[in-house]
């Protein structure tokens, strides 16, 4: 049964109506490209499914069934009790926009409640986008979802349109000047890792905007990008994938024309002599944990919060995991029974602040 073995959900209903209570509970799942240890593992579908039910921290399956695959999605998540609460996939302006209408309503069929959209640099005829365009893709995409019962996050992300961090807000003000709320998926490793990182900050001309302090990535300073997106509300959805500040380069991994690695991922445990290619330090991990627990704190104490799942996404692509020698399952795992600690440690600390002002005197 769904989260038997750590949560306690006692079918797939009890899932939903959680979900339907913003505010109050959180699901955590897995991507589907993150159930593998090494980078060149391909395990079928249902065997995927079986190392998440059996992990025993996962609430979730998060992945959109390829073409032609729906049906042996829908058998392996009802056999081993994982919904597919989540999916998510690329797409370009100008070519792709019947392919996100269809995968909203291939989400419809299979339960997906949150479909992560993620919106290439550049429109189909090789200009890049405009915040306008994203805006009316955004609406567009959001009145197929609402009206199939499925919500639409527009993710941040590297080798998008949001990959300048400072497009988000003026995008989510064009999005409510219509009378529509803006929902994102928060990827905190894609802000965490451009921090002290020049050659990453050069990418859309960000490094302008963070040197004269009009983009702020430290996630403790009070106008960090991260925590406005947070506190403003817009944060619907989240992919879990720690990642350091001038996170190394992936040295252990290159792309089809011979890059390394751009280096978007961290090891969440310490890994052993020779199955990584860095020193390791736990506390590097410090400002990407500040904004899972920002996210947290203000999910348990704000009952208006869109949140709604949060996804680990340890993947084995060259800019992230490939080469790794380290279990990037295993860390999965570890990186899932954080998060719970660290949700029921904002829950507490939620309930003690509202118990002290209950408090007479």
């Amino acid at each position: 049964m769904l989260g038997q073995a750590c949560c306690g959900y006692a079918s797939w209903q009890e899932a939903i109506e959680i979900l339907q209570a913003p505010g109050r509970e959180l699901l955590f799942g897995i991507t589907g490209t993150g159930v593998v240890h090494l980078a060149g593992d391909n395990p079928d579908v249902d065997t995927r499914f079986a190392m998440v039910r059996d992990a025993g921290v996962f609430d979730y399956f998060d992945r959109t069934p390829p073409t032609g695959e729906l049906d042996i999605y829908r058998r392996a998540s009802e056999k081993y009790g994982l919904p597919l609460l989540a999916g998510g996939f690329f797409y370009t302006l100008g070519r792709d926009e019947p392919l996100l209408a269809w995968h909203l309503d291939v989400a419809r069929e299979s339960g997906t409640r949150v479909q992560n959209v993620q919106l290439t640099t550049r429109h189909a005829s090789g200009r890049q986008i405009t915040n306008d365009e994203v805006a009316t893709a955004y609406l567009d995409a959001a009145e197929i979802g609402d009206r199939l019962g499925v919500s639409v996050c527009f993710e941040v992300h590297v080798n998008m349109w949001s990959e300048h961090f400072g497009r988000v807000q003026a995008v989510a003000d064009l999005v409510a000047r219509r009378g529509v709320p803006f929902r994102m998926t928060l990827d905190a490793s894609h802000v965490i890792f451009k921090i002290d990182n020049p050659e990453e900050q050069e990418v859309q001309g960000l490094r302008a905007d963070v040197e004269a302090g009009r983009v702020v990535l430290d996630p403790f300073a009070r106008r960090s990008v991260s925590r406005a997106w947070i506190d403003n509300g817009l944060v619907g959805h989240a992919h879990a994938r720690p990642a350091v500040p001038a996170n190394p380069r992936n040295i252990w991994a290159r792309h089809p024309d011979g890059s390394v690695g751009r280096g978007i991922q961290y090891p969440f445990r310490e890994p052993l002599p020779g199955t990584w290619h860095s020193p390791w330090s736990e506390e590097r991990l410090e400002p990407w944990k500040e904004v899972m627990r920002q996210l947290l704190r203000h999910h348990a104490t704000d009952s208006s919060s869109p949140l709604q799942m949060i996804s680990t996404e340890i993947i084995p692509p060259p800019d992230y995991g490939g080469g790794a020698r380290y279990s990037l399952f295993e860390d999965s795992i570890a990186l899932a029974r954080w998060l719970r600690a660290e949700w029921a440690a904002a829950k507490d600390g939620a309930a003690s602040a509202v118990a002290a002002s209950a408090t007479p005197g």
